[in-house]
């Protein structure tokens, strides 16, 4: 088929190496119209008018609170209603998707080595789940760690990496965010000699 699946096999044929992905890092982000320092820096430096720009601020960052507060999705931020009244007729505008008011980069990393494909479980606040399923290529380019931007009208409250155990995941406390606190045989066995 002359394509180079070199990167998939090595793990599976010359290495003694295991499965394991799990989550490193979910950063949440808010969108907004008020620029921070950073946003401000970067306008200044391409002279550009830094209120003509929409920015995402992350979690823990100046003015995320207020962002979050004001739940802006895209679509409500002056600069982006403009141009959509510009560009946009009054028939696209109705038939265009909604634009979404969640944004998160989501943070896998594999420290069993062997490559899979990566399985996760969105879980929404209004309890809805959504299962996708990214092929073992995502893997092709940095055999380490990979991160997906994920943009959704609803608010994530949960995810699960491989929540039907398909893969062969040797490690499955690092599968979720937030992390599950779960008892260890030790602390069930002093819990038993207490009672």
């Amino acid at each position: 088929s002359a394509v180079d699946l070199d990167w998939f096999w090595r793990g599976w044929f010359y290495t003694t190496d295991y499965t394991d992905i799990g989550i490193k890092e979910v950063k949440k982000f808010a969108v907004t119209n008020n620029p921070n320092e950073n946003g401000k820096k970067l306008a200044e430096q391409y002279n550009i008018d830094p209120n003509s720009l929409v920015y995402f601020i992350g979690e823990g960052d100046e003015g995320y609170d207020d962002a979050v507060k004001n739940g802006q999705s895209m679509e409500d931020l002056p600069t982006v209603k403009e141009y959509i009244m510009d560009n946009f007729t009054p028939e696209q505008q109705k038939n265009m998707k909604k634009s979404p008011k969640y944004f998160y980069q989501v943070t896998f990393d594999k420290p069993g080595g062997l490559v899979m494909p990566l399985i996760v479980e969105y879980e929404y606040n209004d309890g809805s789940k959504e299962k996708i399923t990214y092929p073992a290529q995502i893997w092709r380019l940095n055999d380490k760690e990979v991160s997906r931007a994920i943009a959704t009208d609803k608010e994530i409250v949960a995810i699960t990496v491989d929540p039907d155990l398909e893969t062969a995941d040797i490690d499955t406390s690092n599968n979720s965010w937030p992390k599950e606190v779960k008892e260890s045989d030790f602390d069930k066995f002093k819990n038993k000699i207490k009672d």
